[in-house]
């Protein structure tokens, strides 16, 4: 997708050569680079200098006369310092406020994890950098996220109901196929000069069991529906409150009803959609349904029912370009995740520390486990909290001279921070007499305390430690029932904004990987930050739980399909359709996707020594290493040794594996027989080791 017809600022950023020369030393950078109309190529670092990795203070490059490949600039640094660098290619759009720092759309990135490094000094000296994109021989970059862009999602799918319905009898019986079209903006602007506006740019995905197309153009009369097929168009836009669309729709039997002649052949009508309607709505995520308009007369011909996404740039937190992890795995034996910290309390009566708290994680850590696996959710008043259910059961009592208690289920969205901590709770299970438990009456110790805040979180449990962040949001379930009977629940975007930027600020050197069951949770954190990588989660085809509402949801294969589409960084599986489809595993894994696998079923050594042996690359699950003495975790084990790899005992009994793949555009062998894309550098969200 281009961007085109931009009113691009006059005087890009440029290098302040104001300081005392004998300080500095004057640098011209030189990289050949290919760019679209209106984009150019910014170089950014660890100096003022090169903008402090910051995109907005970004120095451009300049194409050479009479070579539109070549790009140099003249760059002032300091004297004696080793400087780190990348190269970008950009739009630089007008400030939308005098005086303000330019509009910075980033198209593509250098995301090597060790990224270019410089240490001059000549006076004067010419840097050869060679192509954009590639460094020492590997090419590795990736998408921009959402700077101060917005991205509107459209959506035609099967998952609840038909999204075409008809009531003109001429067409009950025709299939169509549907074309969205960008008509204008509502209400054009007075000042047409105005330098913040861009072009929308349109794409279309496509996504099924098996196979998926991203971000491509349509065709003439656009593509037909199918039940098991999802339908995406992607706008990215600066005006996303004022965009006026189309859906036309076509006959896809071009039969008896054509005329001869038609310029416009099967096209039967017209179905408009405002995305004012969004704002109007005050929702970022919902179905619309709008009538289908005949071609020759103001009557409808039906409706359709359009599902839409509004993903917003994060609020009050700047990504900078010091580095990405967003598709880096380093391959080694499979990792051990803390199912909860120590494990679930609730699969184990016996289980003497209570999930999801400090001292759970800590535990988990000091047997083993590489990463702990925990659920995030905000209370009432935005604090990011721990916690698996989005209900909880706090207890009452029922007279004053009663000892006997009543259970209430009370939504934990509906509670604020310090409310939580007051909390005597048990599982929601109790209510039902299938897991109620006496609760104790002394106070909590501080790291037994349940709803942790994330920042306490950060704070308390060692960086070594990988963080499996899943973010908790509702599920609705084929049969219309949502997850703990909450149909309605916070912005999607300001949720994320709130979890996003305690992360950003509190993640440090520390492995995070995000997970979620919700695929539009999955896209808007790919978009919205570039440093952390997602992972979907989906329970696949299973006989332990209802199947989910959302066509993306239903299949592991169709997981696949929608991690490649959106260019995530895996998915993590139910074990249950893993282990009756064990070869799911390495078709995903050929695909350049990490595998993770969550379920009951792995808490049993069996289970995961048969995982292990198909090259998983994560298992979650309870009590880890509790049947040995404490140990460390791969990650120090590995900071111990110089070489690569260390197996686990569990690993060692099983067949040898050290494939895998890096999401850079560059293929190696493996040590096996098997190729997988991808780059060897390191593992998500930490330097290499």
């Amino acid at each position: 997708m281009i961007f085109d017809q931009l009113h691009i600022v006059k005087n890009l950023p440029k290098d302040d050569y104001s300081a005392n020369t004998k300080t500095r030393l004057c640098l011209l950078p030189i990289l050949q680079g290919d760019t679209s109309t209106g984009e150019v190529i910014a170089v950014v670092g660890s100096c003022d200098a090169l903008g402090g990795w910051s995109h907005q203070k970004a120095i451009t490059l300049h194409p050479s006369e009479g070579d539109t490949g070549t790009w140099t600039a003249t760059v002032h640094v300091p004297k004696g310092a080793v400087l780190n660098y990348r190269y970008f290619k950009a739009f630089f759009l007008e400030s939308k406020s005098a005086g303000g720092p330019c509009q910075v759309i980033v198209n593509v990135w250098e995301t090597h994890l060790h990224p270019r490094i410089m240490a001059p000094t000549a006076a004067h000296q010419n840097i050869d950098d060679g192509h954009f994109g590639i460094h020492n021989g590997v090419r590795c970059v990736d998408s921009g996220w959402l700077t101060c862009q917005t991205e509107i999602r459209l959506r035609l799918h099967y998952s609840k109901t038909l999204p075409v319905s008809i009531t003109k009898k001429k067409f009950k019986k025709s299939r169509f196929r549907i074309k969205l079209t960008l008509e204008g903006v509502e209400e054009e602007e007075e000042d047409e000069e105005e330098g913040h506006k861009m072009a929308t740019t349109l794409g279309i995905s496509m996504i099924s069991a098996g196979e998926y197309k991203s971000r491509h153009s349509q065709p003439e009369c656009g593509y037909a529906l199918e039940p098991g097929r999802w339908t995406e168009y992607s706008l990215h836009t600066m005006d996303p409150d004022n965009l006026e669309l189309t859906l036309e729709f076509f006959e896809e039997d071009l039969g008896e009803h054509v005329v001869q002649g038609d310029a416009q052949p099967g096209y039967v009508g017209t179905a408009c959609l405002l995305s004012s309607s969004f704002l109007e709505s005050g929702k970022d995520i919902g179905v619309m349904t709008l009538p289908i308009m005949g071609r020759n007369s103001r009557q409808t011909i039906g409706k359709v029912k359009v599902d839409y996404l509004v993903i917003r740039p994060i609020r009050g937190q700047q990504c900078d370009m010091s580095s990405s992890f967003a598709k880096y795995w380093k391959k080694r034996s499979t990792l051990d995740v803390g199912h909860r910290g120590a494990g679930s309390t609730h699969s184990d009566k016996h289980h003497r520390i209570r999930e999801n708290t400090i001292a759970s994680f800590a535990s988990a850590a000091k047997n083993g486990a590489a990463y702990v696996e925990f659920d995030v959710h905000l209370s009432k008043d935005a604090v990011p909290i721990v916690f698996h259910d989005l209900t909880c059961c706090i207890a009452t009592k029922k007279k004053k001279n009663d000892k006997t208690l009543e259970l209430v289920e009370v939504p934990v969205k509906d509670l604020t921070f310090d409310q939580l901590q007051l909390l005597k709770l048990d599982h929601v299970a109790a209510m039902n007499g299938t897991d109620h438990r006496e609760m104790e009456d002394e106070d909590e110790i501080d790291e037994h305390q349940p709803f942790p805040s994330l920042s306490q979180i950060f704070q308390a449990v060692p960086e070594n430690v990988g963080f499996n962040i899943e973010l908790k949001w509702i599920c609705q379930m084929k049969d219309g029932a949502w997850d703990g009977n909450l149909s309605s629940y916070f912005n999607m975007n300001t949720f994320l904004d709130i979890i996003l930027s305690c992360v950003l600020q509190g993640g440090g050197n520390r492995r995070i990987v995000f997970s979620s069951f919700d695929p539009d949770i999955c896209t808007m954190v790919r978009n919205k930050q570039n440093k952390y990588p997602i992972l979907f989660l989906t329970q696949g085809v299973c006989a332990r739980y209802p199947e989910l509402m959302d066509l993306r949801c239903r299949t592991t294969q169709i997981a696949i399909s929608f991690a490649q589409s959106e260019n995530i960084l895996g998915i993590s599986a139910h074990t249950e359709e893993l282990l009756n489809n064990l070869n799911l595993i390495e078709e995903a894994q050929s695909k350049g996707l990490v595998v993770f696998s969550w379920g009951e079923d792995n808490n049993h050594h069996e289970t995961r020594r048969t995982l292990r042996e198909k090259c998983i690359d994560g298992l979650i699950y309870d009590r880890v290493g509790e049947d040995q003495l404490e140990q460390p975790d791969i990650f120090q084990v590995e900071a111990q040794h110089s070489f690569g790899e260390v197996i686990t005992e569990e690993t060692m009994k099983s067949s040898s594996c050290s494939c895998y793949s890096i999401p850079c555009s560059s293929r190696n062998l493996c040590p096996s027989s098997k190729v997988r894309a991808g780059s060897a550098e390191s593992d998500s969200g930490l330097s290499s080791s």
